[in-house]
């Protein structure tokens, strides 16, 4: 979920996705209720993004007379940056067989009952969520907007043809329902102030910003999983960790 704080006629959200949303849909009427993990070393993990949202904002004064703008993040662009993290996760020797899988399997407000048939269908236990929210400023000024996420609100600023990203991943185990940990990734790519092709140099900004908050959310993950597995040596009582054959 995303806020509008000043300048809204000039941005445009070129994508967002959001683990709140996907998780928690508001209209599901059903109250989530976490159990004490119980994880099996090695780890099965999958990968995925969660489904975009389909009420994309577009300051009309601009862009409905000067651009149209695309996003770069592609399905296929997608599946690169979850064989990104595949490819870094598999470096952890508690981690086991880790799936990639398309953000097609994955529906909008689809929650625990959506993820206990990814789960079966792609035979894993924990899973780390994706979302993503872009904004590329596109009017003078100084723009802000506020980006709420499972944990608190990021405050996102920018002047005219800046692209503003930020890269989310949350790990669940499935069957207790418990987030186990999470890590952001963020960047800023400044825009020329003229460029002579607008639509094409968003459009690039757009895959360098995807790129850059990646790489600075794959740090935060070592991170936080650190931190995760001292707190589970700490609290055992918190989560339970066994050994498999």
């Amino acid at each position: 979920m995303s806020v509008c704080l000043l300048g809204c006629a000039g941005q445009q959200k070129a994508t967002k996705s959001s683990v709140v949303d996907y998780l928690y849909p508001k209209d599901s009427g059903k109250t989530v209720t976490p159990s004490i993990p119980q994880l099996t070393l090695p780890i099965k993990l999958g990968v995925a993004f969660v489904p975009e949202q389909q009420n994309r904002e577009n300051g009309s004064k601009f862009w409905t007379s000067r651009a149209n703008l695309d996003t770069a993040l592609t399905e296929a662009k997608k599946m690169l940056i979850v064989q990104k993290i595949t490819t870094h996760f598999r470096q952890y020797v508690f981690v086991g067989d880790i799936k990639e899988i398309p953000s097609a399997y994955l529906t909008p407000g689809g929650s625990f009952t959506n993820l206990e048939q990814v789960k079966t269908m792609y035979d894993i236990d924990v899973i780390a969520l994706i979302s993503h929210d872009q904004v590329q400023f596109t009017d003078e000024g100084f723009l802000s907007m506020s980006y709420w996420t499972l944990v608190g609100a990021y405050l996102i600023s920018g002047e005219k043809n800046d692209t503003n990203t930020l890269m989310d991943t949350v790990v669940y185990d499935i069957s207790s329902k418990k987030m186990l940990f999470r890590a952001p990734g963020t960047s800023t790519v400044k825009g020329k102030s003229t460029p002579i092709n607008l639509g094409e140099e968003l459009r690039a900004d757009s895959a360098k910003g995807f790129d850059i908050a990646t790489d600075d959310m794959i740090k935060n993950l070592d991170i936080q999983l650190a931190l995760f597995r001292e707190k589970a040596k700490q609290n055992p009582g918190l989560i339970k960790i066994s050994s498999g054959n």
